[in-house]
């Protein structure tokens, strides 16, 4: 009887990844013979200390050349693809073997692993570039968005000391010129991350950026009757609240210095504030659609044969959709990122 171990598999464009989970593996004989993978072992796998085999036959040709690593617990193979590309499975039969799983520390889907690629070339350009020019550029820009954010918190809650209930209606008066000011300054964030000055991904700071700016200029900006509201004053300190972890947190990243818990906040603070500040600007939005109706601001004329105007609030009904399509398409790589970031940290630890 063959017995088959526990078999992970991950990929990227160019590589298969598998990860055998045999203990203290030995006479380890791993070669590929027309497209088949043919793994032999002596380990301590499910059924204890035996001989443990499985042949694989992958969906794509590969390359012959086999590379393995055997540590205590498992044993790491890389196959190497004939042509970049992306499988849609790893075996050539539909069918994958029960013994196969797929390998989550590794798992990336398609766009996750474009993304890293680009992270890698990045990283490899700025290694053969000076940095000090970039680092100081960087570090700039985030002392001041920490400082001014970190004014608006301090600012908010201290009033919110002093003066109580009150220091809640007149938020947008007193803090509203530096709000404007870090907002309009992080339009730099979605440049940085288009010209790969940062590895970051250019459509989720651009959706994050211009959804701020539209409730900050548009929903506040150009309604009064909105800057007396309550809404103002979560909306402000919900931003506020990420900004002073966020910004330290890529102040040290300028110098490849981390605090881990700063780091750890950076990756976790976010889940509860980033949907509970998704809430706030749908409330804002929601309550400005009956002023808009009231005043026409924004309408559009149209011909009498059609109608007096289209208001602009048809518009806020389009973009409250769209505004939660984009918070969850934010939040999902948002999260993927912070999985990728401590599987890393996990990996190193090993």
């Amino acid at each position: 009887m063959v017995l088959t171990p526990l078999v992970y598999w991950a990929q990227r464009h160019e590589e298969i990844y598998l990860r055998v989970e045999l203990t203290d593996a030995q006479n380890i004989d791993v070669y590929v013979h027309e497209n088949i993978l043919h793994f032999r072992a002596l380990g301590h796998g499910a059924k204890g200390q035996n001989q443990y085999e499985f042949s694989l036959e992958f969906l794509l040709p590969v390359k012959t050349a086999v590379a393995h690593k055997s540590t205590q617990r498992q044993v790491n193979v890389t196959v190497r693809k004939e042509q970049k590309g992306w499988w849609e499975r790893l075996t050539k039969q539909e069918r994958k073997p029960l013994y196969l799983s797929p390998d989550f520390d590794r798992w990336l889907d398609e766009s996750d692993a474009e993304m890293e690629i680009r992270e890698k070339v990045s990283t490899k350009l700025q290694d053969n570039t000076p940095l000090t020019l970039k680092t100081g550029f960087l570090f700039t820009y985030n002392l001041v968005q920490f400082l001014g954010f970190s004014w608006i918190f301090v600012n908010m809650t201290i009033r919110l000391l002093v003066f109580g209930q009150d220091s809640v209606y007149d938020t947008f008066h007193t803090i509203s010129d530096v709000m404007f000011f870090c907002q309009i300054l992080a339009a730099v964030e979605v440049l940085n991350a288009a010209f790969g000055v940062v590895r970051m991904g250019t459509m989720p700071t651009l959706i994050q950026v211009v959804g701020r700016n539209f409730i900050l200029f548009i929903i506040f900006g150009s309604l009064e009757e909105m800057q007396n509201k309550p809404v103002v004053f979560f909306v402000f300190y919900l931003w506020s609240a990420i900004g002073i972890v966020r910004y330290p947190f890529y102040m040290l990243r300028c110098f490849n210095t981390e605090w881990k818990i700063l780091t750890w906040l950076h990756y976790s603070l976010w889940i509860p504030l980033y949907p509970l500040g998704a809430i706030a600007e749908a409330v804002a939005l929601v309550q400005s659609i009956p002023i808009f109706d009231e005043t026409n601001l924004f309408s559009i004329p149209l011909p009498k044969a059609i109608g007096t105007s289209l208001s602009f609030s048809y518009f806020l009904h389009t973009y409250l959709i769209l505004m939660f399509l984009g918070v969850f398409i934010n939040f999902r790589h948002l999260y993927k990122r912070r999985q990728r970031h401590f599987r890393t940290k996990k990996r190193k630890a090993y």
